[in-house]
């Protein structure tokens, strides 16, 4: 039982940390909108806990693992200067 509270608490904190995460993309990336919308969604589960409302394990999966993919994606956008400097 304290096993599965502290791992809950770490799943909380992570989906606090994307969401954080989330909002700090450039509205430039093509992954701004879809960043934007996964933030909403993560904010209303952490309301929801905040609450005292169950929320369902793999719900907060998805929104973690969603969360990695946008932000690995986006992370995927911005130019190697290093490259840059080369060519330029």
């Amino acid at each position: 039982m304290k096993d599965q509270k502290k791992k809950d608490n770490q799943q909380l904190e992570l989906v606090q940390l994307l969401a954080s995460r989330l909002e700090r993309l450039s509205a430039d990336s093509t992954w701004s909108h879809r960043a934007s919308g996964l933030r909403g969604n993560m904010l209303k589960v952490l309301e929801e806990i905040a609450s005292g409302q169950p929320v369902d394990g793999a719900r907060l999966a998805l929104l973690v693992d969603k969360g990695f993919e946008i932000l690995r994606n986006a992370a995927m956008e911005i130019p190697d200067l290093d490259a840059l400097r080369k060519n330029g």
